[in-house]
């Protein structure tokens, strides 16, 4: 399974939607819970052989409710799956701007190793 696959699967055990950060249509309201992905960065490592051998995958998980608390335990939450699924995450997380009033977000920087 690559990063992306393991980042979707782990985040889709809370039973709320799990779309691309930016995928919403502008006419599609917002679900009360739902968590949003951005594959920021991905590079290369350990070369032998002149091939590569690793991947390092750095993602952005972000986490939307109309529940304020949500935001934080669902979050807090997340944090604890993707580190045992071998995301390394450091920190709390952080605000996230939301461009609908009646929902908060939260959001983290999570970095994936992947062994080819």
């Amino acid at each position: 399974m690559n990063a992306e696959d393991v980042l979707i699967s782990v985040l889709e055990t809370f039973n709320f939607p799990v779309k691309r950060q930016g995928s919403l249509l502008d006419n599609e309201p917002y679900p009360d819970n739902f968590f949003t992905f951005w594959n920021s960065s991905s590079i290369s490592e350990r070369f032998y052989d002149n091939a590569e051998n690793t991947f390092i995958y750095d993602f952005d998980v972000n986490f939307y409710s109309n529940d304020p608390a949500a935001v934080y335990s669902t979050l807090r939450a997340a944090i604890k799956k993707l580190k045992a699924a071998g995301f390394i995450i450091s920190g709390d997380g952080h605000d996230i701007a939301s461009d609908e009033k009646t929902h908060d977000g939260r959001g983290i920087s999570c970095v994936y190793v992947e062994k080819l």
